[in-house]
C-alpha cells in the first residue's frame, strides 16, 4: 500500500480526493488539488502528518485561500486545512502584558473584534486583513501602519513534528518571514495590552468604513503586488494606464489599482496573464520592476 493510500485510509471523512482549490480561494476560481485532508485536531496532525510527510507531494496549508491563485486542472499537492481546536482563541495577563495564543486556522477580522470587545489593543488593524493567522505569519501580513511582526512572539509549526519559533527565529521582514509552505503553522502566540474597548471598537469601525470606501469588492486576492521601496504598487499600476485594464476574465480594479478582480466562472489563467501584463508595463513606464504578494499552485511565480 502507497503511503498516499493509507492516508486515504486511515484519514476516512477527514479527506477529499480530487478537491477543489480554486473556489476556496477568494478569487473562486482555478483547479484543484491531490487531496485536501482537515485536521481539526492536534492528536488529528501527530497521527496523519506522518503519512502527508510521507506522500511526498508538495504541501500547501489552505486557510482562507485570500492570497492563493491555482491554476486550471489537477496538481499533484496535498493541501492541509485547519479546523476545530485550530479556530481557538485565549489569553492571559503576564507582567502587564497580554499573551495572546490563537490557533492557525482563526480568521484575523475575528481575533481583532473579539480582542477589541475585550480592551485588549494592539491587533485593530488585523480586522482589514482577510486572512487566517497561519498564512498571517508565514507572510508577515499587515495593513494600516502594523504587522505581524510588531505584536508576535512565537510561532509553533509540524513539520516532522511540532517545532516552536521565536521572534528571532521567524525573521520578518517585509511580507517575508523564515517559514516556508512546509511549514504547518498550528498556533501563534501574541502580545498585545490592555486598553478601552470603545477606543478599540472605534479604530475597527474606522478601519473597516476605510477599507469599504477604498477597497474593491468582488473575487479578488487583496493587494497583488508589494509596495516597492519608497512607493506604492498602486499608484506605479495606475501611473501606467493599468486602472481597469481588462484580460479575458480578470480586470484590475477601478477603484484601486493594485486589485485584480476575477469575473463569476472566470479563469485563474486570466488572472495569472494580467498580473504579468500589469507587471511588465510597470517595468516600462517606471523601470520598476514589482513582486507580487500572492502564492502560486500551477504557475511560476511572476
Amino acid at each position: 500500500m502507497s503511503a498516499f493510500d493509507e492516508l486515504v485510509e486511515r484519514a476516512a471523512h477527514r479527506v477529499v480526493e480530487h478537491a477543489s482549490l480554486g473556489e476556496r480561494t477568494t478569487y473562486r476560481v482555478g483547479g484543484a488539488a491531490r487531496a485536501l485532508v482537515t485536521l481539526s485536531t492536534r492528536s488529528d496532525l501527530d497521527e496523519l502528518g506522518p503519512l502527508i510527510e510521507g506522500c511526498g507531494s508538495p504541501i500547501v496549508t489552505l486557510g482562507n485561500g485570500s492570497n492563493l491563485l491555482v491554476a486550471e486542472g489537477e496538481h499533484d499537492v496535498l493541501a492541509v486545512h485547519l479546523d476545530g481546536e485550530f479556530n481557538e482563541l485565549s489569553w492571559h495577563d503576564e507582567d502587564g502584558v497580554v499573551i495572546v495564543d490563537a490557533g492557525a486556522g482563526l480568521d484575523l477580522p475575528v481575533a481583532a473584534r473579539r480582542l477589541a470587545a475585550a480592551g485588549i489593543v494592539g491587533f485593530e488593524w488585523a480586522v482589514g486583513v482577510p486572512g487566517t493567522f497561519g498564512g498571517a505569519a508565514v507572510m508577515n501580513a499587515g495593513g494600516h501602519g502594523s504587522d505581524m511582526a510588531a505584536v508576535v512572539r512565537s510561532v509553533r509549526t509540524w513539520r516532522a513534528g511540532p517545532r516552536s519559533w521565536s521572534v528571532d527565529d521567524l525573521h520578518f521582514g517585509y511580507r517575508t518571514s523564515a517559514l516556508t509552505s512546509s511549514d504547518v503553522v498550528t498556533s501563534v502566540s501574541m502580545s498585545l495590552r490592555r486598553g478601552d474597548p470603545e477606543r478599540a471598537n472605534q479604530t475597527i469601525r474606522e478601519v473597516v468604513r476605510w477599507r469599504r470606501e477604498h477597497q474593491p469588492g468582488g473575487a479578488n486576492a487583496g493587494s497583488v503586488f508589494q509596495n516597492p521601496a519608497g512607493d506604492y504598487a498602486g499608484r506605479l499600476v495606475d501611473d501606467a494606464g493599468c486602472r481597469g485594464l481588462r484580460h479575458g476574465t480578470a480586470r484590475v480594479s477601478e477603484k484601486h489599482a493594485n486589485f485584480i478582480i476575477a469575473d463569476p466562472g472566470g479563469s485563474a489563467n486570466d488572472v495569472y496573464e494580467l498580473i504579468g501584463v500589469v507587471r511588465d508595463r510597470v517595468e516600462q513606464r517606471s523601470g520598476v520592476r514589482l513582486r507580487s504578494e500572492h502564492r502560486f499552485i500551477g504557475f511560476v511565480a511572476p
